[in-house]
């Protein structure tokens, strides 16, 4: 049958739009990276001022901002440019909704570029571990996450039960959103994150900052060799499974059910695969970027999280879907 000429136009157009994607990306992390949003702020400035105050060179500065004000991230009139309600909202260092953790996807650029080595090789691209790369790295990771966690937090606690909980332990917490939002979820709750030696200073700052810290505590070590504590009533494990490999999983899980109190529950929640891993579309991507960027890291599937939980001594498994596309499979410990 043949296939009608605007649907081969559509069909075309479809792929030059995912060949071509990573223009319009790279235009955007590289104007965050140089900070032109910030240097903006409220200003109409010519290109030659912000190549000034950037310190870029002044035509390719000015193809930049324009290419900005075609994507709608900036506006131009009268040859001054400035910031559009988007970038103004979002892209401006200080703003109270400000995107900061756009710079891990700048360092996430150079892993990516290098996955038909790690195809060919099956090792990933990224050169160091994340204890090894550095402050800055680790500040635009946690940045990341937080921008991720701060909007999907409350509504990912809003569909557990947390009629009998008083304490939980949010590992591998990073800036306590999480923690943050079962406090504010909870009746008289507690919270402890568990986190790594680099990690814990920043997460203690975040609590600050927030003002959580007479019901969030925090524990230092590696989860994968220390102890997490115990006695906890809720264990909440988010975008935590997929940097491990399943054998790391298999034993963390068995760590996580042996710190719950009989009745206690476990929450994963992250990428869940179907059993062919080809769904949900973002799990798939988010396998390669586990790919690329670390030795084992992978997104499982239901049924290898259920079996890591039934050899732990967990039972009465219940999966939902959780916001922005992850899900949450719970095993409870028998009372």
């Amino acid at each position: 049958m043949n296939v009608p000429i605007s649907e081969k136009n559509n069909n075309f157009q479809a792929l030059r739009e995912i060949i071509y994607g990573f223009q319009k990306s790279r235009i955007v992390l590289t104007a965050f990276e140089l900070d032109i949003f910030s240097a903006l702020g409220n200003d109409e400035m010519s290109s030659s001022e912000v190549a000034t105050r950037c310190n870029t060179e002044i035509r390719a500065t000015d193809r930049l901002l324009n290419a900005l004000v075609a994507m709608e991230l900036l506006t131009k009139k009268d040859d001054k440019f400035s910031n559009s309600e988007v970038s103004g909202q979002y892209l401006i260092s200080g703003k109270p909704n400000y995107m900061g953790g756009i710079m891990h996807s700048v360092n996430l650029w150079d892993t990516w570029s290098n996955l038909t080595h790690s195809v060919r090789t099956g090792k990933p691209s990224a050169r160091q571990s994340i204890n090894d790369r550095g402050e800055n790295w680790l500040e635009a990771f946690i940045a990341a996450m937080h921008d991720r966690a701060r909007l999907q937090a409350a509504p990912s606690v809003a569909i557990l039960n947390l009629g009998k909980v008083k304490r939980v332990l949010d590992l591998g917490g990073g800036s306590g959103a999480f923690a943050m939002a079962f406090v504010d979820a909870g009746e008289n709750l507690k919270a402890t994150i568990f986190d790594l030696p680099n990690v814990v200073p920043l997460t203690e700052k975040y609590i600050l900052d927030n003002g959580y810290t007479s019901s969030i505590d925090t524990l230092t070590g590696d989860y994968t060799v220390d102890l997490i504590g115990n006695d906890y009533d809720l264990i909440f494990l988010s975008a935590i499974i997929h940097s491990n490999s399943y054998e790391v999983n298999k034993r963390l899980v068995a760590k996580c059910a042996a710190a719950l109190n009989p009745g206690g529950q476990l929450v994963i929640q992250d990428h869940i695969m179907s059993e062919d891993r080809t769904q949900p579309i973002q799990g798939a991507v988010f396998a390669i970027n586990m790919l690329v960027g670390t030795p084992e890291g992978d997104c499982f599937t239901s049924t290898e999280i259920k079996y890591w939980m039934e050899q732990a001594g967990l039972s009465d498994f219940k999966q939902q879907p959780a916001p922005q596309g992850v899900s949450q499979l719970i095993g409870f410990k028998p009372k």
